[in-house]
Formats: structure tokens, sequence, C-alpha cells
């Protein structure tokens, strides 16, 4: 069992409302850009761009922008949307054969950044964890602290400065 989680891929997510980074600890890309979403305006609403291009592509097409990590109390103020900008940064990190192939599911460490008054509550946690898996991840961990090292995450032995709070 080990040695298979040792072989899936490790994607190490960072989330703020003014940043989502992706980094395939493997390969070692990184994908950084801004939490936002725009999504088309009607009945089914679809993903028109994140990051940087959503703002434009809500002002060019009559949709919604959003940021979905912004809201001044919670983490994550809107799942749905989160869970597509999460996704989008993931297929972005994932190796260039696998984009459109079925890959196999990576452990995820979601590193939420920021220290909110009080902690972050359970819901918030639970609510990463599952973000993570609807994102594609096998194994979620939560983790609190400082930026982890591409050693710790391919170990999974994180430092005593901090906390996996699932």
């Amino acid at each position: 069992d080990a040695m298979l989680h040792s072989l899936l891929p490790v994607y190490y997510v960072q989330l703020s409302p003014t940043e989502v980074s992706v980094l395939n600890v493997k390969s070692n890309v990184l994908v950084r850009d801004l939490p936002e979403v725009a999504i088309s305006p009607g009945a089914k609403p679809t993903v028109l761009a994140v990051g940087r291009a959503a703002s434009q592509a809500a002002a060019q097409s009559g949709g919604v922008w959003a940021n979905p990590f912004g809201h001044p109390q919670s983490l994550i103020s809107d799942f749905v949307l989160a869970e597509a900008v999460l996704k989008h940064f993931v297929i972005q990190a994932a190796p260039a054969g696998w984009k459109r192939l079925v890959a196999p599911s990576p452990r995820m460490v979601i590193h939420p950044l920021g220290d909110p008054d009080g902690g972050y509550t359970q819901v918030e946690i639970r609510a990463l964890r599952e973000l993570g898996l609807a994102a594609g991840a096998a194994h979620v961990t939560v983790w609190q602290g400082r930026p982890l090292t591409s050693e710790e995450l391919k170990s999974g032995v994180f430092p005593a400065e901090g906390r996996v709070l699932l």
C-alpha cells in the first residue's frame, strides 16, 4: 500500500481569496492564477474562463464573474464554482499527455492561506476536503502552517510547525 501511495502523483494546492496555486510535485509544474471564474448567462450555465481571463470573458458574454474564494467570513463562498476553478488548475498542472486521457487520481494537499479569527471551522475543513475529492483527488490532506517542501509533500511527513487539519 505504501508503494502504491508513493506512485500516485501529488498535487499541492494553496488557496487564498487572491490566488490559487497548484503544484504537480512530481513534474514540478506550477499553475498560479487569480481564483476567478466567468459563467455564461442562461438556464444551463457553463464555465467560460478561469483566472485572469474571467473578468473579460464575463464582460464580453454578458456572463457572471465570481471569486468563489472571496467571501469575507469563509474561505469558500460557492462550492460549485470553487470546484470548477480547482478542476481547471489541476488539469493545467497535469502532465501534457494526460490532459485528455484519464489521469491517475492524485493525492492532494490543500493548504488554505491565512489565519482566520478562531481558526477554520470543521465545516470549512470538510468543505476543503470535499473540494479536493470533487477535483479528482483519491486522498486529500488539509494542512495549516508554513508552506511545505517537495520532500515533505512526497513523503507525506509534515513539519511540527503547523498541523494536519484533516
